[in-house]
């Protein structure tokens, strides 16, 4: 007996009150990622790896997370996603709550925030960075199953055993597939009339999905390999070279760049393309080559003249 492929029902809220009004799992996504973040800097700053003082931590994490991590992947997803909208209405900007992030955006926000940072609180910029970068994996991990909670940025079709059907497909399928879809859904409640109401009604009716089967395309859960390949194999690299290697100040960062850079290039060879690709690469693949040189930038800089943690000081 072949069994069925998994049709996605998880509900975007851990706690709903009602008329899309409660607790999300991307929010508190969110929410862990900078806790972890915190707790990770302070363990590298208190074993003397930082530059920052153990009691300023706290300041530099939630700056990271308004200006760079939150301004700067809104503002990335409208110039790199939605170019059209955002020139149209600069102000949509501002519209957080449409959803829209770039982890692209919210790198460079990230950059351009620690080096406002570094020089108003005199402290060097590349240490804080090679710091920053350890912890940053771990959000993009959390980011990544929020994703995949959240049905969105699916994969490629596939025939894979493990393959997901995403209802969210429907918002970008071809009338005649919506139509079907919304034709099946009706048999079970003609109050139904829009993707919106299946994607909605999937995790309330067993009947729905059972209908449904047939007509969503099997997917790769992609959301799954990038949270592992951008978030714990990132993870255990850098944090094997910040605590096993006597590295100079930037070269980490640069080694973050790079080595994300190539596992999200990865990974999207899993994925839908969420936007036209460019020179046969997704936008996410296309960005990422920016990155590959940003990277050995810094590491050229922290080798031309290598400066070291105060740990390495001793």
């Amino acid at each position: 007996m072949i069994l069925g492929y998994y049709i996605h029902d998880l509900s975007p809220f851990l706690l709903e009150v009602g008329n899309g009004i409660g607790l999300r799992w991307y929010g508190l996504a969110y929410v862990a990622a900078f806790a972890a973040g915190y707790w990770l800097f302070m363990r590298l700053a208190r074993a003397g790896y930082s530059d920052l003082a153990p009691e300023r931590v706290g300041d530099f994490i939630t700056g990271v997370a308004l200006f760079g991590v939150i301004v700067g992947g809104r503002l990335g997803y409208m110039v790199f996603y939605d170019w059209h909208t955002f020139a149209a209405n600069p102000l949509v900007v501002f519209k957080f709550w449409d959803g829209g992030m770039s982890s692209h955006g919210g790198m460079l926000g990230i950059v351009v925030f620690t080096f406002v940072y570094s020089r108003m609180k005199r402290v060097p910029w590349l240490n804080i960075g090679d710091n920053l970068v350890v912890t940053a994996p771990v959000g993009l991990f959390f980011g990544r199953c929020a994703n995949f909670v959240n049905g969105e940025l699916y994969g490629r079709v596939t025939s894979v055993v493990w393959a997901v059907q995403f209802p969210k497909e429907l918002h970008d399928a071809p009338p005649e597939t919506v139509e079907l879809a919304l034709a099946e859904a009706r048999t079970i409640n003609p109050r139904w009339e829009s993707v919106g109401d299946i994607v909605d009604g999937v995790r309330l009716s067993p009947a729905l999905r059972d209908q449904l089967a047939g007509t969503l395309s099997p997917r790769h859960p992609s959301q799954i390999y990038e949270a592992f390949l951008e978030g714990a194999v990132l993870f255990l690299l850098l944090w094997t070279l910040r605590t096993r290697f006597r590295l100079p100040n930037g070269v980490l960062t640069g080694v973050f760049f790079i080595a994300y850079a190539f596992l999200r290039i990865a990974g999207e060879t899993f994925r839908e393309p969420d936007a036209p690709l460019t020179f046969a690469l997704t936008r996410g693949q296309f960005l990422s080559l920016f990155l590959i040189l940003l990277g050995a930038a810094f590491v050229a800089a922290g080798v031309r003249r290598p400066t070291w943690a105060p740990k390495f000081r001793r």
